[in-house]
């Protein structure tokens, strides 16, 4: 069974590598989305969407909203937040893919091998 729930953060970046405006330190509003695919449990849910909740406000959310990425990430690009979010919940959640939206019309997903 595949669940999904979608949170909203506010960080700035620069990305130190580019050549352009994205190497200007910038803000954006930012779209992620959390799916998970495991077996329904006995009390009939994957998880509990407010256990989701709280696992990705304390492991992701508190620690990248409202900061400049480049605190966390040398090179934020939305390739490299992708990750580090991956990496922040793989033992925690059973993930299927993270999907992270840079403003309107931009994402990137990291997906599960399978």
């Amino acid at each position: 069974m595949i669940i999904g729930r979608i949170f909203h953060f506010d960080s700035a970046h620069y990305l130190p590598d580019y050549n352009g405006n994205c190497e200007k330190l910038h803000g954006h509003t930012y779209k992620l989305e959390i799916v998970l695919n495991d077996e329904v449990q006995t009390d009939g849910m994957v998880l509990d969407f407010g256990i989701l909740k709280k696992i990705v406000k304390e492991n992701v959310l508190d620690k990248i909203d409202h900061i400049s990425m480049n605190e966390l990430i040398d090179n934020p690009t939305a390739e490299n937040i992708v990750e580090w979010i991956w990496d922040e919940l793989k033992d925690k959640l059973p993930l299927h893919y993270v999907e992270l939206w840079e403003g309107d019309g931009k994402w990137v997903r990291k997906q599960s091998a399978y």
